[in-house]
């Protein structure tokens, strides 16, 4: 007599950014179909948006609420939390542990996946009985740089084409995320040693990093499963055919899109250089335009003047939201002038479109130090610790225009390719190793 496969419940908890929800909930998405119950946790305000955006009954959600009325709700998120409030977010984000004890009390899951911004859920699940992995939404190079300068502070990195050489302050981004305390720097150690598996997960394919998971698995002494890319299917929305109908009149490859991600806002000067570096190189262009919550302002204030108007049908400036994935997908985009957010570096090589790299903050730089390594962009010239329009509009022609761009294209499309030929060994190795954890092996 047969017998119905084994229902394994897994919860996933990711920290409280968009570009960390979102990878949790494309994987969740993808266990579902394979024998997997799934609760995907989050604040109320995350989630109240990814359930426009992700429509799949099997996938329940689970709020948390946070222990404070000091801060709105609408703040319990980092989508438009003002700088300031970082902080604040974050206190009240451990302070409402038990909070999340109950969830799992409730639930009671098979398998915690939990983010590494919160290595004290695994603590958690693990006084609670229930045994726990980490997944890393973030790319290998940058995670092992960071293990690297916990470790062992006094070594260099072994990569040297990922070495700082530049900005100091490109490297005390990166290190203070190491080092900038004592139980910073343990706390994010613990994230490894807590989980209850021999094995981590990180949102990469080893088509692309490689020996950054092997030197990464070396370092925390697990392996290290590279569950292949997990992004976000284009969203179908019919308010952007204005947009895609000016897109579909460029020629192809012609298009640079410009977007420097959800959570980083330009200043005044900043935006000034991208505006007249895309005026000077004389490519079409899509520029996405975002200003922080209760900073909304006119967009010819917030841009060079007379800009707009020399511009013309040139450029296209959407202001807050545009289609991304959609976007990069369309067979007239062949350039993307981004701020190298790991969660767009992905979408570009899953698209085949060669990455202009314009890093800001956090993990940024250690990613667009990839694009060079891979033969899939180029990285905009500072001039000290700034862009400027020169090198913005030298970087954009040589990509989408010239004849070093075209190999580029190639590469990116070659290399898109072998991600999407792997995904499915991945994901059997993740889903693999998921099942042993739960089963206690």
């Amino acid at each position: 007599m047969s017998r119905e496969p084994q229902h394994h419940k897994i919860l996933m908890f990711p920290w409280l950014a968009h570009g960390h929800i979102s990878p949790f909930a494309v994987l969740a998405k993808k266990l579902i179909p394979r024998n997997f119950q799934v609760f995907l946790c989050s604040t109320p305000v995350n989630l109240e948006s990814f359930r426009e955006s992700i429509n799949e009954p099997s996938l329940e959600f689970v709020e948390l609420h946070l222990s404070s009325s000091e801060l709105p709700a609408k703040y319990h998120t980092t989508k438009n939390l003002p700088t300031h409030l970082m902080p604040a977010l974050k206190t009240v984000f451990i302070e409402s542990k038990e909070n999340f004890r109950n969830i799992l009390k409730n639930i009671q899951p098979d398998v915690l996946v939990y983010d590494f911004m919160q290595p004290w859920a695994s603590v958690m699940a693990s006084e609670e009985g229930i045994r726990s992995t980490v997944l890393f939404p973030c790319g290998a190079a940058c995670t092992s740089c960071i293990v690297h300068y916990a470790i062992q502070p006094e070594k260099e990195f072994p990569f040297e084409s990922l070495r700082f050489s530049r900005t100091e302050r490109e490297k005390n981004q990166i290190l203070n995320a190491a080092t900038d305390s004592d139980n910073n720097k343990e706390d994010f150690l613990r994230c490894f040693g807590g989980s209850s598996a021999s094995s981590i997960m990180i949102n990469t394919s080893n088509k692309i990093e490689a020996k950054y998971i092997s030197y990464l698995s070396e370092l925390v002494k697990k392996e290290v499963v590279s569950v292949g890319f997990l992004i976000q299917e284009p969203a179908k929305k019919s308010d952007d055919r204005k947009l895609m109908d000016w897109l579909c009149k460029k020629n192809p490859k012609s298009v640079v899109f410009v977007s420097f991600g959800s959570e980083y806002f330009l200043t005044k000067e900043e935006a000034e250089e991208v505006a007249l570096g895309l005026e000077i190189s004389g490519v079409p262009f899509i520029w996405v335009v975002r200003f922080p919550e209760g900073e909304e302002m006119d967009l010819d204030d917030a841009l060079p003047q007379g800009f707009r108007k020399r511009i013309g049908d040139r450029g296209m400036i959407v202001e807050g939201w545009a289609p991304q994935a959609k976007i990069l997908k369309h067979p007239n985009v062949g350039g993307f002038l981004s701020h190298c957010g790991w969660n767009s570096i992905l979408e570009a090589v899953t698209c085949g479109v060669p990455v202009i790299a314009m890093p800001m903050q956090l993990d940024q730089p250690m990613n667009s130090r990839l694009v060079p390594e891979l033969g899939i962009g180029i990285e905009v010239r500072r001039d000290g610790e700034v862009y400027t329009r020169k090198e913005i509009a030298k970087a954009v022609k040589k990509v989408v225009v010239e004849e070093e761009g075209k190999e580029m294209a190639r590469n990116v499309d070659k290399l898109s390719g072998e991600v999407r030929g792997n995904f499915d060994d991945e994901m059997d190795l993740t889903v693999s190793m998921l099942v042993q954890l739960a089963k206690g092996r």
